[in-house]
Parts: structure tokens; C-alpha cells; sequence
């Protein structure tokens, strides 16, 4: 049913409790999506969202705790159980899915890591430690986010696009992808890198800036390889004392011979 919409204009707590464990199934099972490509262009589900919203409204403070740690969070948003039946690889030692995401069989997830409401992970996907898929975000096929990176999450506002990850995406240690960016399909992002609606990347292959487009996106173009890089200040105070800015540089891009098993460094020779 990926955008279908329930009927989001009933006002009885109890109603929309029902309808939000309703959306929360149906984003688990992987039958709904908070956004999804259509036509080639991603489109954002806001309908999905309000609803996500409702739970953390209408959610009271509970003790979740487990064996020596303590816990305690909204009752309508748990951690997901999973079974060998999901066909989920989570290795043990402290990582956590919360109710309403959605793991594809093959997915791995090295601890600790964690998966917030909302977020979509595709098959072959691999998730590694200290790893961060925020609310909300989509992640396609055969995508390795590496330890200590973060994929913000973008619950609000509700027509915002959440961060997109597509397929067959590498993205390095250490790096933040923040709302308002699509990384399109085979990208390789370095370590170090961070990238939001606001950050300059600068083509070196063909000598010009991308910037966020007319709907504020930032948008990666597909088989881009990113670096951390520099600009310098061009103007005032900042340019006579030579001083520059961060700024991620693409300074190649992947063809169709490059394996999709191949390491940064690699590319990067």
C-alpha cells in the first residue's frame, strides 16, 4: 500500500493510538514507506509522518528497562524484536531498532548501532559500528555505512524529504549526511565527510559548484566519489588572512567497470 493514505482527520486519542500502530505495522513489514522515488523524483509521504508524530504525542513515559540497564522512553515507541524468520543479521552487543523501521532480510547491523522510526534499510545493506540510520531515512541496496557515520533524522517539518541513501552507496567512517540530501545510486562518500542542504560541493571533474536545488535539496550526483576539501573565503576579513572554509570536493566519478566491491583507496589512486 506505499502511499496509500489512512484517514489521518480522526481526533479520538484512542483512534489515532489504533491508526498509529496501524502505519507502524505496515512501515515495519516494509509495505509503507515515508517517501519513495516515483517517476525518477523522490516524494515525500507527509500523511506517514503525522502520523509517526501522534505516537510520540500520545505516548507516556515508561520503564523499558533490560537485565542492568535502564530504560525509559515514550510505551508507543519500543525497541522492534526481531526473529531468525526476519532474516535480520544482528550481531550482539548493543544495538537497537526502534518500532515502526524497516530491516530487509541480509541486512547487517554491527553493534552498536541504531535504527530509528520511520527509516527504511534495504537488502545487502550493511550498517557498522557506532552507526546512526536517523528517523525517517531511506536507505537502498547494497549501501555500506561505515563505523561513526550518522544519517540525520528528519521528522520535521512533515513535507521535508528525509535523507536519501540509494543503492549500492559507500559511505566512509565518520561521515554525516544531515536533511535535505539525496546521494544518488554508486557514490562513494570519504571519510570525514559531511554534507546538508546548505554545503557546497565542488566538482574538480567539471570545474563547477553544485549547490541545493530549487526545492532545497542537495542532491550527490550518481557514481560521484566526495572528499573532504577546502574553499577559500573570497571576500572580507576572512579572504586577507587566507582563512577557508570546508567544503566536499568530487574528484572523480565511477564507471561501469569499477566493482562494486572495490575500497576508497582504491578509487581514490
Amino acid at each position: 500500500m506505499p502511499g496509500q493514505q489512512i484517514n489521518v482527520f480522526r481526533t479520538d486519542m484512542n483512534e489515532e493510538l489504533e491508526r498509529f500502530h496501524q502505519v507502524c505495522g505496515e512501515l515495519e513489514a516494509g509495505r509503507l514507506r515515508v517517501a519513495e522515488k516515483i517517476d525518477g523524483e523522490w516524494k515525500v509521504n507527509s500523511w506517514v509522518k503525522e502520523v509517526i508524530l501522534s505516537g510520540f504525542r500520545h505516548g507516556k513515559l515508561s520503564d523499558m528497562t533490560q537485565g542492568q540497564f535502564s530504560f525509559f522512553d515514550k510505551d508507543t515507541l519500543p525497541a522492534r524484536r526481531f526473529t531468525a524468520d526476519n532474516g535480520v543479521r544482528i550481531v550482539p552487543g548493543g544495538s537497537s531498532v526502534r518500532a515502526g523501521a524497516y530491516l530487509a532480510p541480509s541486512v547487517i547491523m554491527m553493534p552498536p548501532s541504531y535504527v530509528n522510526i520511520g527509516a527504511y534499510v534495504d537488502e545487502g545493506t550493511m550498517i557498522d559500528s557506532h552507526a546512526l540510520v536517523g528517523s525517517c531515512a531511506q536507505v537502498g541496496k547494497h549501501v555500506h555505512l561505515s563505523a561513526a557515520s550518522q544519517l540525520g533524522g528528519v521528522l520535521e517539518p512533515v513535507g521535508a524529504l528525509p535523507v536519501i541513501i540509494e543503492d549500492n552507496v559507500f559511505i566512509g567512517g565518520n561521515c554525516g549526511i544531515y536533511e535535505g540530501t539525496i546521494v544518488r545510486e554508486n557514490a562513494v562518500i570519504g571519510t570525514g565527510v559531511v554534507i546538508n542542504s546548505s554545503t557546497a560541493i565542488f566538482d574538480a571533474v567539471s570545474g563547477e559548484y553544485i549547490r541545493a536545488n530549487a526545492e532545497g535539496q542537495m542532491v550527490v550526483p550518481e557514481g560521484a566519489v566526495v572528499v573532504a576539501g577546502s574553499r577559500p573565503v573570497t571576500k572580507g576579513p576572512g579572504a586577507e588572512h587566507g582563512v577557508h572554509l570546508y567544503c566536499p570536493v568530487i574528484v572523480k566519478y565511477r564507471d561501469a567497470k569499477t566493482s562494486g566491491s572495490v575500497t576508497l583507496e582504491d578509487l581514490l589512486r
